[in-house]
């Protein structure tokens, strides 16, 4: 059941609500969704994502008796559908776990450049078209998680079915949706194929309010639910793939696709914060970022932060210009990275690093959390990278390729990052699970690029310091700075308390200009979706700043 409301039990939202409703307005209702009560109905689980056709994908597979993997391909395969600007089925995708158990692990679902790297290669070559794709991993993720975790009791198929009814049904745009199609629909008409998928017959943009259908999608949908998730990488699709990258330029061939390899099952990257166990994504990812940053918040005095206001604004800008600062020092091996990690993510850096700063004084993807009725949290960050990926659609099977390419550098063949094959871009994905007294508490991740670290970190410490309600949590405006003088301050009011803070850090005062926001709540500082366990039972909160809503799923009776 999907809610709209925290205290309305029993409501629907229709997709046609997410038009009737100023951008504000959706954003306020989104933001707020059911406490669970057992009283009257057996509760099935919670689903928090981006879209309202997602959310309800979700909810059907927990009432069908699917554990909240199984719920998590569902919903995956649906954001792809009903959000295309964030991810699809060639992106990647990371799913964090805790079983009810207290075992948690990551499905490291990252991407892989191509074996085969073409010399004299320029930076327009990783950011558009099919040479700035990444080999895809989300269909290896999903089969994967589905064979060795799922619940048991549905199918395959089963999974796919809601995805493949929207795509061949349609949705409803959106406000954020709209936007973002109104915003890239110029870098779309570039290739005539994603101009045909993007545009309306009369060349426009589609806008919100409107329908939006996908038959080639549909169709590629159903021959992975029939032919399994390996047809991408070994049949039918690998074929069409190839043939595709040898007649336009790029650079996966059907070796990459056949041998990719089963993505590794790693235990979470840990923390703590507050007396809380934060479990977190490790390398590639930014998970190492989010805890250096509630490391660093440590060492503030809890009054500090424990109201939103602008004392505590400056305390994360000084937290987060911090560890977006120490990301500059890349982790030298993803694949042996413990010790790397170790020290970077110990308390006493976190004294060291603040000590040496008082001394010195466009991106996008997709977040979803789900629960199930027995405890199991599940965290799972996808993405394209940029909106749209690379901007390409393959011409039959309908999908947008991702541009993950773009996270290599090209210049300095020395530098970090730099262009080589097989290699495991750098990225941003911070999915994050919170414990307490052995339970998992806060289930939580975003989208945004580097803006990912940013907001979940300062949405875990509001949960833990100012108000445990992920309403509040999520809805809290919210900042942003990366290691250097531009400060990013969400909402319309500052403060002179602030306006001073900034200055005598040497901050400017910027605001986002990515046009895809009309309001005060802005994509740019993330996308979370979160659940959380409060006194009241399970609770859950849809960014404001996009689609989404949360779903409560119920057992059906036998």
């Amino acid at each position: 059941m999907l809610k709209s409301s925290a205290r309305s039990r029993d409501s629907f939202t229709a997709p046609v609500f997410w038009v009737l409703k100023t951008v504000l307005m959706m954003a306020v209702l989104a933001a707020v969704a059911g406490h669970v009560h057992g009283a009257e109905k057996q509760f099935a689980g919670i689903v928090s994502s981006a879209t309202p056709e997602a959310t309800a994908a979700g909810v059907e597979i927990l009432e069908n008796g699917g554990n909240a993997i199984d719920a998590a391909i569902a919903v995956s395969l649906a954001l792809g559908v009903s959000e295309p600007a964030g991810s699809g089925i060639a992106g990647q995708t990371a799913m964090l776990v805790r079983k009810p158990d207290g075992e948690s692990f990551v499905i490291n679902g990252t991407t892989w450049s191509p074996r085969e790297i073409p010399q004299g290669v320029v930076r327009e070559q990783l950011i558009y078209g099919r040479s700035s794709a990444a080999v895809p991993s989300t269909l290896r993720v999903l089969d994967l998680a589905w064979k060795r975790f799922g619940g048991g009791k549905l199918t395959w198929p089963d999974l796919l079915a809601p995805a493949i009814r929207v795509a061949e049904q349609g949705f409803v745009i959106g406000p954020f949706r709209g936007l973002a199609f109104r915003r890239y629909h110029g870098d779309l008409l570039k290739q005539p194929a994603a101009a045909g998928i993007f545009s309306q017959p009369d060349g426009m943009p589609y806008q919100a309010g409107e329908v939006f259908r996908q038959p080639l999608v549909a169709q590629t949908l159903r021959r992975l639910s029939s032919a399994g998730a390996m047809d991408f990488y070994q049949g039918e699709i690998a074929g069409e793939i190839v043939e595709d990258m040898q007649t336009n330029a790029g650079w996966i061939t059907a070796r990459d696709l056949a041998e990719f390899p089963e993505p590794a099952i790693l235990p979470a990257l840990a923390g703590s914060y507050r007396g809380n166990e934060i479990l977190t994504l490790p390398p590639p990812f930014g998970g190492w970022v989010v805890l250096q940053i509630l490391n660093l918040l440590e060492q503030s005095d809890p009054s500090a932060l424990n109201s939103d206001d602008a004392e505590r604004r400056l305390h994360l800008l000084d937290a987060l210009r911090i560890g977006h600062g120490s990301r500059r020092q890349p982790v030298p091996d993803y694949l042996d990275y413990q010790s790397a990690i170790d020290s970077r993510i110990s308390k006493e850096e976190a004294r060291r690093l603040l000590a040496a700063y008082h001394d010195e004084t466009g991106g996008e993807t997709t977040h979803f959390s789900v629960v199930d009725g027995d405890g199991m949290a599940v965290a799972v960050t996808q993405s394209i990278d940029s909106y749209f990926g690379s901007k390409v659609v393959h011409p039959k099977l309908g999908f947008l390729y991702n541009n993950y390419m773009q996270g290599f550098q090209v210049k300095d063949p020395a530098a970090p990052y730099a262009l080589e094959p097989l290699q495991m871009p750098k990225s941003s994905m911070s999915a994050t699970i919170v414990v307490r007294d052995g339970a998992s508490r806060l289930v939580l991740g975003s989208p945004g690029s580097a803006r990912i670290i940013s907001s979940v970190a300062q949405v875990t410490s509001y949960w833990i310091d100012v108000d445990e309600n992920v309403e509040s949590a999520v809805a809290a405006y919210r900042v942003h700075v990366v290691p250097d003088e531009k400060a990013y301050i969400e909402g319309p009011e500052l403060s002179t308390q602030l306006l001073s803070g900034l200055a005598s850090r040497g901050f400017n005062l910027l605001r986002p200009a990515y046009g895809v926001s009309n309001s005060q709540f802005d994509p740019y500082f993330g996308g979370v979706h979160a659940l959380a366990l409060e006194k009241d039972g399970w609770a859950g909160a849809a960014d404001p700043r996009r689609d989404g809503t949360v779903g409560v799923a119920y057992r059906k009776p036998d």
